[in-house]
C-alpha cells in the first residue's frame, strides 16, 4: 500500500493508458460498416442538393453547416465515431456526385436551379 502512495503518478499514468486504451477499443469497434457508410453517403448526396437548393452557389461554409447540422440531427450516434475531418471528406465526395449529376441530368439541374431562385 506504501508503494502505491509513494508512487501515485504510476499508478495514474498507468490507469490513464488503460482508459485511453479502452476507448480507442470501444471506437474501432463501434465503427459503421459498408453498407452504414454507403446508406449515408447516399444521404448526403440528398442532403448537399438540398442545401444547394437552399442556400445557392458562393456559399460553401454556409452549405456545410447546413449538412452538418442535419446530419447531427439524422445520425446522433455516428457523430461520436467520425470526426468533423471525415464528415468534411464525404461531403467533398457527395459535392463532386451532385455536380457530376448537375451537369449529365438536365431535370436535377432545374430543381436545383429553380430551388435556389434561378432561372
Amino acid at each position: 500500500m506504501e508503494w502505491i502512495i509513494d508512487n501515485w503518478f504510476v499508478v495514474l499514468a498507468i490507469a490513464a493508458v488503460i482508459c485511453m486504451v479502452a476507448i480507442f477499443a470501444w471506437r474501432f469497434a463501434t465503427l459503421p460498416t459498408d453498407d452504414q457508410i454507403a446508406k449515408v453517403k447516399e444521404w448526403l448526396l440528398w442532403a448537399v442538393t438540398q442545401a444547394e437548393i437552399d442556400l445557392g452557389g458562393g456559399t460553401g461554409r454556409l452549405k456545410l453547416r447546413q449538412v452538418y447540422d442535419l446530419f447531427v440531427q439524422r445520425f446522433s450516434w455516428l457523430v461520436k465515431v467520425i470526426s468533423f475531418e471525415q464528415f468534411s471528406a464525404m461531403v467533398d465526395e457527395a459535392l463532386e456526385q451532385m455536380r457530376d449529376m448537375l451537369a449529365t441530368n438536365t431535370a436535377v439541374k432545374k430543381i436545383v436551379d429553380g430551388g435556389a431562385g434561378h432561372e
